[in-house]
């Protein structure tokens, strides 16, 4: 039996179990997008598919509806792919594991997709039922909105008449949006080079005289954070996992001499990295030799120093904080090397010797990447002055991996303000300059601007107010929605954003209140009635 089966609302329960059994991550988004279109046929109900995979599906409007402006109900399509390390679950090929307990719906050790599975399960339960008053319906459906809101930056409005628009993805009973920032996703590419260190002193290819056995490779490790939505959690001071493992190794490098052979971060630049790692090769006695201790150069040591200060200062917003510090074996090390190769790319730096050498990033380059990752803005850079509390700019350093030749690093730039992005993207261009890098933007969407007027937000305020005995929040975020990329692209359009209580999106800790689900529908079926 399937878990929802008896939950109501049942048949948006349904749809929305159904679309958990299919896989749906940014970027793998095919299956769904057929999913849709023989849904649309099964119903009989025209559509249109375009070479990106967003659906639009068509509804005539109600008896005596029919005649009325239709109304666009929208939402995407894909999912977040986050798991816990234990997890096996493979995201592109199988579905996810639901649980519910007391009414919150989660999936075992994954995100849950809720975000923005509902809106998805909503539209069906809504364009499948014959009981349901409300005017023609544009459901809009778009692909890869976590990766850059793509989906509907390529949507073709053409096919879309509604100057009306109810979006699905808020994450907040009671709250509605009216307003939201302006993004991009930036990639900074570090270029480096790399150099062989090799194990037996007779076959040594190393710059200056180094030799393998000089060397002790590590694995450090930064884990336990919460993580979290890079817009609507942003200023919840969270720690960002990247950022940290940069400090920890600023923190090595000044008592021990390190190259590094890699470094990996988050997965996705919308989300705020739970964990990171780097692999380093170090060297503690050439910091002796200046007057130190050899015992004061352990990275063991000196890293859990650090642990129990980053404890501290992130007691509150990330309890579980963990810092490790693992030397490796060579042959730990090579296996690495393999797998990184079987990814992708090679960061061997030519053939072995002797089957005993390390291709690591040279020293100079090592301490221009620590140095440009210590440098790197990363959280809020400014609240607005207008509303109090609101995140004005802000930026999350997502994505940080290495290649044969680069360490990339990729963030979500937000503001609500054009200038500001602007501004912002301009630093991390110098950044890039200094590095003798490069900068490559994409997914860049406006800022949906606050209406003055709005008689949609008007009609739902007093629907809300009506159903639950008080005023809905009516207010503007830091995260982007793809209402801007609309507004933008249909002049006019009356647009308000809405959902039910989701918490601890983008995480595998994400649950949805199942009561707060039927409330929002019942809410959401009025409002169309009242169109």
């Amino acid at each position: 039996m399937k878990v929802l089966a008896h939950v109501k609302p049942e048949r948006v329960f349904h749809y929305f179990e159904e679309i958990c059994g299919i896989p749906h991550g940014s970027g793998n988004t095919e299956k769904i997008s057929n999913y849709l279109v023989e849904f649309a046929t099964a119903h009989g109900l025209n559509y249109v598919q375009d070479t990106m995979g967003n659906v639009v599906i068509y509804k005539e409007g109600s008896s005596e509806k029919e005649n009325h402006p239709p109304v666009m109900l929208q939402g995407h399509m894909d999912m977040v792919c986050e798991k816990v390390q234990d997890c096996a679950l493979d995201f592109e090929k199988e579905g996810l594991d639901l649980e519910l307990n007391d009414g919150i719906i989660s999936a075992r050790g994954t995100t849950l997709g809720g975000d923005d599975g509902i809106a998805v399960a909503y539209m069906l339960a809504i364009l499948e039922a014959a009981d349901i008053t409300h005017p023609p319906i544009e459901a809009v459906f778009t692909v890869d909105e976590e990766i850059g809101l793509l989906g509907a930056e390529g949507l073709d409005a053409s096919h879309l008449k509604a100057k009306t628009m109810i979006n699905i993805d808020s994450e907040e009973e009671g709250f509605l949006l009216a307003g939201c920032a302006g993004g991009a996703t930036a990639e900074l590419r570090i270029p480096v080079t790399r150099t062989l260190l090799a194990q037996d002193p007779d076959t040594d290819t190393g710059d200056d005289g180094d030799e393998m056995t000089a060397w002790i490779p590590y694995k450090i490790t930064v884990s336990g954070l919460r993580g979290g939505h890079s817009g609507t959690e942003i200023d919840k001071g969270r720690a960002n996992a990247s950022m940290i493992l940069g400090r920890l190794l600023q923190t090595l490098q000044g008592q021990c001499r390190i190259r590094l052979l890699s470094l990996e971060g988050g997965s996705k630049d919308n989300a705020i990295p739970r964990d990171a790692h780097a692999l380093i090769l170090c060297r503690p006695a050439d910091k002796a030799e200046e007057g130190r201790s050899r015992e004061s150069c352990d990275p063991g040591r000196i890293l859990d120093e650090c642990r129990k200060d980053l404890s501290h200062e992130y007691r509150l917003t990330d309890p579980d904080i963990a810092v490790g510090c693992e030397s490796m074996s060579l042959s730990e090390v090579k296996e690495w090397i393999r797998n990184h190769k079987e990814a992708g790319y090679d960061i061997s730096a030519g053939p072995d010797v002797k089957g005993s050498s390390i291709a690591c990033i040279t020293e100079e380059d090592t301490e221009k990447v620590i140095a440009i990752l210590r440098n790197y803005p990363n959280g809020i850079q400014r609240m607005s002055s207008d509303i109090p509390g609101l995140v004005q700019t802000s930026l999350n350093l997502g994505i940080m991996k290495t290649e044969e030749n680069a360490v990339s690093l990729t963030s979500s730039v937000r503001s609500s303000i054009g200038s500001e992005k602007k501004e912002l993207i301009s630093r991390l261009q110098a950044l890039a300059d200094l590095a003798g890098g490069s900068l490559t933007l994409s997914g860049d969407y406006p800022a949906w601007e606050y209406r003055e007027e709005s008689p949609l937000r008007d009609l739902m305020v007093e629907v809300y107010s009506e159903q639950y005995g008080r005023e809905p929040v009516v207010q503007t975020i830091h995260a982007g929605l793809e209402c801007g990329l609309f507004a933008d692209k249909i002049p006019g359009l009356d647009c308000i954003s809405f959902g039910p209580d989701i918490k601890d999106i983008h995480t595998p800790d994400e649950s949805m209140d199942a009561e707060s689900v039927r409330r929002t529908w019942d809410y959401l079926l009025e409002v169309l009635a009242r169109l």
